[in-house]
């Protein structure tokens, strides 16, 4: 029965929930005498061993639930139980092991949300059988929410939430904090159903995880109220349009995307696969949303998450906590447990009786042009990788002139390498970056660029093209890593304009200067200043061939403990050997495969501004390259419900 329902990851439903059982009961070795607070080991995060213990709690407790909900209440493992007696106990006030409270830590907030959450879809099991003075103390931890300040970013969702439940509880509520939350998160809407998190072009797993979870989940929780109602059709209607994108970002070994803050959270990623599921939707088909969601879960566990001892490290495979933000602790890795959603779906739904359908990736090798997060999507068949290169995303706003941070402004991003997240070159870009070097052989940024264009090619080859004021930023004082760019002061340099065209392993990456003001030239007579330098992919060494050509200067940097994927990573990179020169084409060749290739792309041009391209498979594309000034793609966002 396995392999006909599951050809692809030999995961049933029954794996799925011997996982869940393994990692819960293993935290319970953790957990303290009134189960109130799970304390991982490992350093305390950022926000605390106060902060650590709730988020052990309230992360699990998403695991605990679903697993209960989608068994109908059967709980041989006495969870809920187990969880009540921690719930009397972090929410009585004059327990020592009680909870940091909602107006006491920012943190307790996004805790709150999974508590509310699980209190609702397991509420005939838990809350209707807690006694009395236990639902008050609930209700009074919980009452904070109401009226509170949230970031106006994919927490918004957390008030929303938490003030539904207690609506429905009896407890204390603001009608119009859920209004204002609601019209605020319309905002977030951006095209072909994705939304950013927030006023920034910030796309990540968030997007997924977080942004289509919540406004569904919200639907289910506020049923039969008219907003609820009406707003369900078009949260539906976005979520299918996001996951004809998704499941093309997921690789052929079940890898997200290596892209974006908070990759600890780990096999998360599969939230909106799940979330297909449970909310009826038939495109894409349930076998194709259980295998990308099981496809992620299995690899990580086939890559040691959990480790031996059933636990959940900061890290992405193993153990890595360069990968974490400053805030992060021993209990963040569990927000990977809202992965286990599919296991509130019941064992004859269909997305557990189907049978498993290849990815994209596995059908075919593609090229796609995702337009809100501005990226160019390449999925190749014979090593199953996805790659994106990126010309919308930099978790900033144009012209804003901040560092670059490497999980955000890259110009690419795979299933198979991850950028350089510790050492010099994580601040310093390197891979996947196009820089001028000044007179310190510093690199300069790109955040804050222009999105110039992004179009599809009759033959299937995407293009697209971004242009940025270079520039140099010293850091101000150390603050909060999110995982988003510093601001500093500021040296600007020329304008830089890339033009991307893409197909298969390959992309033709054409780099042209224009000068900037006179504090912005190009070159200084003697010394190194506005150098130009292409970096290419970041590879695990020995792992895949990574190269990048057409400069007259070319080596390999090898960086040590760098990325969550091996112990040494190899980044390929050309330079010019002198100043750069303006206003002329650099052509530059990037190949990300399994192997060395036969023969790059060849450029051909007709004329100063356009040309062909000649693909290793035969295929020639006609380009035109982007005036100086080129028109930006930037631009509000569509009206809300579209």
């Amino acid at each position: 029965m396995t392999d006909e329902l599951s050809p692809y990851t030999g995961w049933t439903r029954r794996h799925w929930a011997e996982l869940a059982d393994r990692l819960l009961l293993s935290a319970r070795g953790h957990a303290s005498p009134g189960h109130a607070r799970i304390s991982f080991p490992g350093r305390p995060g950022g926000y605390g061993s106060d902060v650590d213990g709730l988020e052990g709690f309230a992360r699990t407790f998403l695991a605990a639930g679903f697993r209960v909900a989608g068994e109908n209440g059967d709980d041989p493992l006495g969870l809920m139980d187990w969880y009540a007696k921690g719930l009397a106990t972090g929410t009585d006030p004059n327990s020592p092991e009680r909870w940091v409270r909602l107006d006491e830590h920012g943190q307790a907030k996004v805790e709150a949300a999974s508590i509310a959450l699980i209190l609702h879809l397991t509420r005939p099991w838990l809350w209707d059988r807690l006694d009395p003075v236990v639902q008050e103390q609930i209700i009074g931890y919980l009452a904070p929410a109401v009226g509170s300040d949230y970031p106006p970013i994919n927490w918004v969702w957390f008030q929303i939430v938490v003030e539904q439940f207690l609506a429905s509880v009896g407890g204390p509520y603001e009608p119009g904090d859920i209004a204002a939350g609601l019209a605020l998160t319309d905002g977030f809407a951006r095209e072909n159903g994705w939304y950013a998190d927030g006023s920034e072009r910030a796309y990540d797993h968030y997007a997924g995880w977080a942004l289509q979870f919540y406004p569904l989940i919200w639907t289910e929780m506020a049923a039969g109220d008219p907003e609820a109602d009406a707003r369900r059709p078009v949260y539906l209607r976005r979520l299918e349009q996001y996951l004809q994108d998704a499941v093309h970002l997921v690789g052929g070994d079940g890898s997200p995307l290596i892209q974006g803050r908070s990759l600890t959270y780990r096999f998360a990623a599969a939230v909106p696969f799940w979330l297909g599921a449970r909310s009826g939707l038939t495109s894409p088909s349930p076998g194709l949303l259980r295998r990308a969601a099981s496809g992620i879960m299995r690899h990580f566990a086939d890559h040691g998450a959990p480790d031996e001892d059933g636990l959940l490290s900061l890290g992405w495979h193993g153990e890595w906590r360069p990968i974490a933000q400053s805030y992060s602790g021993p209990g963040s890795p569990y927000w990977a447990a809202k992965g286990f959603l599919g296991l509130t779906l019941p064992a004859d739904h269909p997305v557990w009786t189907a049978a498993e359908e290849p990815l994209p990736v596995e059908r075919g090798d593609y090229q796609r042009v995702i337009a809100a997060p501005g990226w160019l999507v390449s999925g190749t068949r014979a090593d199953g990788v996805v790659r994106v290169i990126n010309h919308g995303t930099d978790h900033s706003v144009p012209g804003s002139n901040l560092t670059d941070s490497p999980l955000y402004a890259r110009l690419a991003y795979s299933t198979a390498t991850s950028p350089l997240l510790a050492g010099p070159h994580a601040d310093q870009p390197l891979d996947q970056s196009v820089v001028l070097l000044d007179a310190d052989g510093s690199p300069s940024h790109r955040t804050g660029f222009d999105t110039i264009s992004l179009e599809r090619l009759p033959t299937g080859t995407v293009t697209g093209a971004s242009r940025w004021r270079a520039h140099w930023v010293e850091p101000g004082p150390e603050a909060p890593d999110h995982g988003s760019g510093r601001s500093g002061r500021v040296r600007l340099g020329p304008w830089v304009s890339v033009l991307s065209i893409v197909r298969g392993p390959w992309e033709v990456r054409l780099v042209r200067l224009t000068d900037g003001d006179e504090r912005g030239r190009l070159r200084t007579d003697g010394d190194e200043r506005g150098r130009l330098r292409v970096g290419g992919w970041p590879v695990p060494a020995g792992a895949a061939c990574s190269l990048v050509r057409g400069l007259d200067v070319t080596g390999t940097v090898s960086a040590e403990d760098a990325s969550p994927l091996a112990p040494w990573t190899d980044v390929p990179w050309c330079a010019t050997s002198t100043a750069a020169r303006e206003d002329i084409w650099y052509e530059t060749a990037l190949y990300l495969g399994p192997k060395d290739p036969a023969e790059p792309p060849v450029v051909t041009w007709d004329d100063p501004s356009s040309g062909r391209v000649t693909w290793p498979d035969g295929t020639t594309d006609t380009f035109d390259a982007p005036p100086p000034g080129g028109m930006t793609t930037s631009g509000p966002a569509p009206l809300p419900g579209s």
